[in-house]
Formats: structure tokens, C-alpha cells, sequence
């Protein structure tokens, strides 16, 4: 059964944030992905435009209910994928989805806290080709420091895909206003200094980076590729 999956832990279950996400998603995650559908835009594009080398591997920062990684693993049958959340309740439901689609030799799951993270406690693995966040870098409070694991995770060559709320800076305004009270009931705060948090990445690194404001800046999706030498 779902139950027998392995799930390391390389975080305290005492941690003050992991109780909270579990609070919040306790419930939640049986209906989440139903709901969270019609507006968490540009997820499957990011999937689709990972592209990691063949046999390549992939992480996930922030997996939640584990969708993205089943969507992630059909479309890249070759690719060993990684998956790690803060919350142990949303890792048994991601469990479950890895279970019940067959990919438990393709995708493995672990507890671990973005913003402290490290590939070879956590999974065994010192870099990834690909690292992704998906809507989580809005729910993270250290989020810079997240990002900062995400890119020190990856390869020479490797790239960081990240999509998330945007500025709306093509949208009405008062969309913009129903949406930002709509993202605060649920902790979620738009990272709305995103683009110069990356750019400095870049250049204190040598990265590159690419940012892009889909959906009239409803999202925005970025990519860093870091240096290979």
C-alpha cells in the first residue's frame, strides 16, 4: 500500500513551520489540486519546458500533494525525480499519487525545509539537473534563502525553473486586489521582488537568467541556468 513508501526525514518534527502547513493542509490536500487548478497557472509549461538530459535528475523544492512530480515523471520517463516538502501531510497524500501511478522506482520523497536544504542529506544526491519551484517560493518566509539551496543544488549547466505569482501588472486593479485577499487567507504572498532578487543571483554568480510575466502578469516564470564552468 501507499503507506509502505519510503519517506526520509531530515527535518525535526517539532519544527514550528512543518505544524503549521500541516495545520493548514491537513484538510486541504484531498481537495487541493481540484481547486488549485484554475489558478495556478504556467504549471505544466514549466514541466514541459524542463528538459533535462536524458537519464538526467530532477527536484522538486515545495512537492505539496506530489501532482507536479506524477505530471513531471510521465513526461520525463528517463529522469529520476526528487520531491521534498516541509509538511508531512501533504507528503503522505504525494505518497499516495507516486503510489497509485506507479513511479515509486521513478520519484523519491522527503521531509526537508527549503530554505535549509542540502542534496546529499536529504536524498543520497550532491546536484540536480533541474530544480523547480512551483507556487511554493509565495508560501516560503525565507524565500531567498530558498531560492539560494535551489541554485547551489544544481550542476554546472544545470537550470532553476521557477513559476509563481506575478505582479498583475496588466490587469485591472481591483483584480489585482481580489486576488492578493484572496492569496493573504491562505499565507501566500506574491514575491513581488523576484526579478531583483534573481538578477542579483546572477551577478553575484555568473548566472543567467530569463524572466518572463505570463497571463498579463498574473504569473511570473524564470529560469537561471548556472555557469557549467
Amino acid at each position: 500500500m501507499a503507506a509502505s513508501m519510503s519517506i526520509n526525514s531530515t527535518l525535526e518534527a517539532s519544527s514550528a513551520q512543518a505544524r503549521a502547513m500541516d495545520r493548514m493542509y491537513g484538510l486541504q490536500r484531498h481537495f487541493y489540486d481540484v481547486t488549485r487548478a484554475y489558478y495556478l497557472l504556467g504549471r505544466d509549461h514549466l514541466i514541459k519546458t524542463l528538459l533535462p538530459p536524458a537519464d538526467g535528475t530532477v527536484l522538486e523544492m515545495g512537492c505539496g500533494t506530489g501532482r507536479n512530480l506524477v505530471a513531471a515523471a510521465k513526461f520525463y520517463p528517463t529522469a529520476k525525480l526528487y520531491g521534498f516538502d516541509i509538511s508531512n501531510a501533504m507528503l503522505e497524500t504525494a505518497g499516495s499519487a507516486i503510489y497509485h501511478n506507479r513511479l515509486v522506482g521513478q520519484v523519491t520523497l522527503a521531509q526537508a525545509d527549503a530554505s535549509d536544504f542540502s542534496g546529499a542529506q536529504t536524498f543520497g544526491v550532491e546536484s540536480f539537473d533541474r530544480v523547480f519551484f512551483s507556487y511554493t517560493l509565495s508560501m516560503i518566509p525565507p524565500w531567498q534563502a530558498a531560492i539560494e539551496q535551489g541554485f547551489k543544488a544544481l550542476k554546472p549547466g544545470g537550470e532553476l525553473h521557477i513559476v509563481d505569482f506575478g505582479s498583475c501588472e496588466r490587469l485591472p486593479g481591483f483584480a489585482k486586489s481580489v486576488l492578493y485577499a484572496w492569496l493573504r487567507r491562505f499565507h501566500v504572498t506574491p514575491r513581488q521582488d523576484l526579478s531583483e532578487c534573481l538578477e542579483a543571483l546572477a551577478k553575484k554568480t555568473g548566472a543567467t537568467v530569463t524572466v518572463t510575466p505570463p497571463f498579463r502578469g498574473y504569473a511570473i516564470a524564470a529560469k537561471v541556468t548556472k555557469p557549467v564552468g
